[in-house]
Order: C-alpha cells, then sequence, then structure tokens
C-alpha cells in the first residue's frame, strides 16, 4: 500500500517535538558544565562527568530502536509512545537538574536526561520514513534538521539572554540557571504533545510492516 503524500503543514507539525528535544540536548551541552563548576568541580573530574553523552548514545539507541521497530499499539501507534516517553523523562530532569545539591546528583541526573534524550530522538528520526513516501523523505529530513539547528540555537541563544536580563541568585545557582531550564522543561513535553496530537501513525501488521 502507497503511502499518503503529506502537506507542508502537516510535515511541519509532525516534526515540532524535535524542537523540543533537540532544546533539551542544547541545554545539556551549554549549561550542565557550568552547574558542575558552580557545584565544585574541579577541571579534571569535568569529562568524566559528562561520561553520559556517549555512554548512552551507545547504548540506547540501538536498544530502543529496535523497540520501537517490533512495536505497535492500535492506540498509541509505533513511534510516539517512546518520544513521549522520552520527552516527559526529559521535562522531569529538566525541571529539577538546576534544584542539585551535590556534584553527584547533577551526575546522575545528566545520566537520566541523555537517556530520555535518547530514547526520544531515535523513534522520531524512524518516523519520517514511516510516514511520508519516498519523494518527500528530502523535505521531511530538512525539515527536521531545520527544528535541530533551531533548538540547539535557541537554548544557546537562552542562556545568553537569561544572563543578561534575568539578576539575583538562589542557593548556590543564579536566576537566569533556572529560567533556561524550566523553559526548555515546558518546550520539551509541549512540542512533543503538539506532534502526538497533529501527527497519526499508519498502521500496519507487524510482520509486514516495512520502512
Amino acid at each position: 500500500m502507497a503511502k499518503p503524500r503529506l502537506s507542508f503543514s502537516q510535515i511541519i507539525n509532525m516534526n515540532v517535538g524535535f524542537f523540543g528535544i533537540q532544546y533539551s540536548f542544547g541545554l545539556q551541552q551549554s549549561a550542565v558544565n557550568p552547574i558542575y563548576d558552580m557545584l565544585g568541580a574541579m577541571p579534571d573530574e569535568i569529562p568524566i562527568l559528562n561520561l553520559a553523552g556517549p555512554m548512552t548514545g551507545l547504548l540506547i539507541q540501538p536498544i530502543i530502536g529496535a523497540l520501537s521497530d517490533n512495536t505497535w499499539s492500535p492506540k498509541y501507534g509505533r513511534r510516539k509512545p517512546f518520544f513521549f516517553i522520552g520527552a516527559l523523562f526529559c521535562s522531569i530532569t529538566l525541571f529539577f537538574y538546576p534544584f542539585s545539591s551535590s556534584l553527584w546528583m547533577a551526575a546522575g541526573l545528566l545520566w537520566v536526561l541523555d537517556a530520555a534524550n535518547n530514547t526520544a530522538m531515535e523513534p522520531y528520526r524512524a518516523l519520517i520514513a514511516d510516514k511520508l513516501p519516498d519523494e518527500q523523505y528530502s523535505t521531511g529530513f530538512l525539515t527536521q534538521s531545520f527544528f535541530t539547528g533551531l533548538g540547539i540555537t535557541l537554548a544557546n541563544v537562552s542562556l545568553f539572554v537569561f544572563q543578561k536580563f534575568i539578576t539575583g541568585t538562589w542557593g548556590s545557582l543564579p536566576y537566569w540557571v533556572y529560567a533556561s531550564f524550566f523553559l526548555g522543561t515546558v518546550c520539551s513535553i509541549g512540542s512533543v504533545l503538539w506532534s502526538i496530537s497533529k501527527t497519526d501513525e499508519i498502521p500496519r501488521v507487524l510482520k509486514n510492516w516495512r520502512r
């Protein structure tokens, strides 16, 4: 059965959630080390504390990818349960991250955050191939790349802007750090919920399903 062509607005709606996931990745890449520094990490400890990224990516992405390939729910679909759960845990972790009371609490939350980001991202990439006919692949992946760049860029811009205009501190961290992570919480789950509500997955019998 041929896949139906989607309008450009449908492709946009399908990929909006990638913005929130990449905003979360942007915060992970840009804001975590300053928090480590504020919590008293020594410079030679930073590489070890940042092992969450490569380690969880190495382990989580192929596992989640294989699981989502072999999942189908008439109610929830194939990919959407994975990137919803991933985005939900991203949002919860982002909310609590600036409240880290110790270096190792921050490191532990980073592992959870990166695992959640990877859980959401890998099935989301596969959704393009699931939903779009071959001639629309390039549009789908280019749109996804746009939201990737937008999310990471705005995460960095928010850190810069908030630092300039939000003053004061609470505990060991300035208010702008809390503001950045709280915005990430909203973006992560909000954008994914938008895409889930606007996108239906194509039902297929597992044994006959092909991307």
